[in-house]
């Protein structure tokens, strides 16, 4: 079976990622929405053959927007997961050629923040709009005089190109050529993928998810006769997202992004928690000790992180620790729930609450600490 070449497509809103998917396939397969909303809400994907190669581009919402809601994306990302597992072989990052500012600075700060350094490995810089640029000036040119930029195009290899969705299709330079620039585009990428030994890019979080398809895909072999793969797969993946929302409702949107883009500490938290929770009750919690509710510093980040606050001040380890914890604790208490606004409106009632009760001992504990010594020996009498 010919094997496609899967492309996840990330970027803010605004910055022309389904426009690229078109250009790329040549004609409309996705959806443009010239209104002021996202023209990509869901993560959407398609197939098709571009220039001899099979191709699935995977159209993302703004993952790194930073005005987004983070349980508005949450379905999003994880439709995103179950689209890409086992993992993709490419990712194309999606920026505008623009006057730099600090809205894209703060862009690109976040992406550095989610992406591990194996993820850049498979990773392209994709500037659109390239109706902007200086005349007689390449892409290379404009990224050299911008620190951020350049930052992020060197720590994906070098990896950079330039196309215009709207007015590179009769150009006299070839340079600034649709055509030529989506075959420069997809050799880079035949490249990355030659340098990556023909593989994708997977993690633990990834290859769970992939295990829970492929569990689905022989249920409905089954149930269903005369049915193609390519619909088993799709059906499968359906099947999976849905079961995935819910166990995941108590997991934070930073999580689920840290997970999908290797940020370590955040694929064996999410993972964990995709393992054990179809396991009986009485596992889970035992899990949930092994992994550390001793550390009780850990316990306050995973609660504090799963409602949606970040803590910076705590240490790498807590961290680990207290993002299995709060995800188990949200997982739990999102059981049973109806839908998954339900089931997230638990889990953030649940942590909350965890939160607060560490809260209220931490204090006690600091106000003891901070009273005067004569006053201490007094209460110790």
């Amino acid at each position: 079976m010919d094997v496609s070449k899967a492309i996840v497509i990330l970027g803010k809103t605004g910055s022309g990622k389904s426009s690229l998917a078109n250009t790329i396939f040549g004609e409309e397969l996705f959806t443009i929405d010239h209104t002021i909303n996202s023209e990509t809400e869901k993560c959407r994907a398609a197939t098709k053959s571009v220039n001899g190669r099979k191709i699935t581009l995977i159209d993302t919402p703004g993952f790194f927007d930073t005005d987004r809601s983070e349980e508005d994306m949450k379905p999003a990302i994880v439709r995103c997961i179950t689209e890409c597992a086992p993992g993709p072989h490419a990712f194309l990052i999606v920026l505008k050629v623009e006057k730099f500012t600090e809205h894209e600075k703060a862009v690109i700060d976040k992406i550095c923040q989610y992406f591990s350094e194996e993820v850049l490995k498979y990773a392209t810089v994709l500037f659109t709009h390239g109706d902007q640029l200086p005349k007689g000036k390449s892409i290379m040119d404009v990224v050299d005089q911008n620190e951020f930029m350049k930052d992020l195009v060197q720590k994906c290899g070098g990896r950079c190109h330039v196309i215009d969705n709207k007015y590179w299709n009769n150009p006299r330079d070839e340079y600034r050529s649709n055509q030529f620039q989506v075959e420069e585009l997809l050799k880079t990428i035949d490249k990355t993928v030659l340098a990556n030994d023909g593989g994708r890019y997977t993690n633990e979080m990834l290859q769970t998810v992939e295990a829970e398809i492929q569990q689905e895909e022989e249920l409905i072999r089954q149930s269903s006769e005369n049915m193609s793969e390519e619909e088993i797969r799709r059906q499968a993946r359906d099947r999976a997202y849905k079961k995935l929302i819910f166990k995941l409702a108590g997991v934070t949107t930073g999580a689920l992004l840290g997970a999908l883009f290797g940020v370590v500490v955040m694929v064996g938290a999410v993972a964990t928690v995709l393992k054990i929770s179809s396991e009986p009750v009485q596992l889970r919690h035992a899990v949930a000790k092994t992994v550390g509710v001793g550390l009780t510093g850990g316990i306050f980040r995973g609660a504090v992180g799963a409602s949606g606050t970040t803590l910076g001040a705590l240490t790498l380890t807590a961290a680990v620790t207290g993002a299995v914890k709060g995800a188990l604790t949200g997982y739990d208490a999102a059981e049973g729930a109806d839908s998954p606004q339900e089931a997230v409106k638990r889990a953030n009632e649940a942590v909350q609450e965890e939160a607060q009760s560490f809260l209220d001992k931490t204090n006690d504990v600091l106000e003891s600490m901070l009273q005067p010594k004569s006053k201490q020996s007094q209460n110790l009498k």
